[in-house]
C-alpha cells in the first residue's frame, strides 16, 4: 500500500507548521518571564520599602487614622489592609526563591 506523497507532504508541512508555532508562542511566553523578573527584580528596593512602612510605625498610624475615619473616603487605601501586603509579600518571597534558583 502506498501513500500518496502529496498528502504526505501536506502533513508534514502542516505539522511543521504547528511546531514553528508553538515553537514562537513558547519563545514569546519565556521572553516575557524573563523580562517579568527582570522588572521585579530591579523593584525589590520599593518592595522593602513598603514592607519596613508596614511593619514602622507610620502604618500603624495610618492604619488607627482609617479606623477613626479622619482619612477621605475616596482615597484608595489597599496598603492599609493586612491581608493585601501580606499576601503580596508572600508572593514576592515566592518570585525571589524562583529568582534565586536560576
Amino acid at each position: 500500500m502506498t501513500s500518496n506523497p502529496g498528502t504526505k507532504e501536506t502533513k508534514t508541512i502542516k505539522r511543521i507548521r504547528e511546531m514553528e508555532t508553538i515553537l514562537d508562542t513558547a519563545n514569546e511566553k519565556l521572553d516575557a518571564v524573563s523580562k517579568a523578573l527582570t522588572d521585579l527584580r530591579a523593584y525589590q528596593s520599593e518592595i522593602q520599602k513598603l514592607e519596613a512602612y508596614y511593619t514602622g510605625k507610620d502604618w500603624k498610624k495610618d492604619f488607627a487614622a482609617d479606623e477613626a475615619g479622619k482619612l477621605p473616603k475616596d482615597l484608595k487605601r489597599g496598603v492599609l489592609s493586612e491581608d493585601g501586603i501580606d499576601t503580596m509579600l508572600e508572593r514576592n518571597r515566592e518570585y525571589k526563591d524562583l529568582m534565586e534558583e536560576e
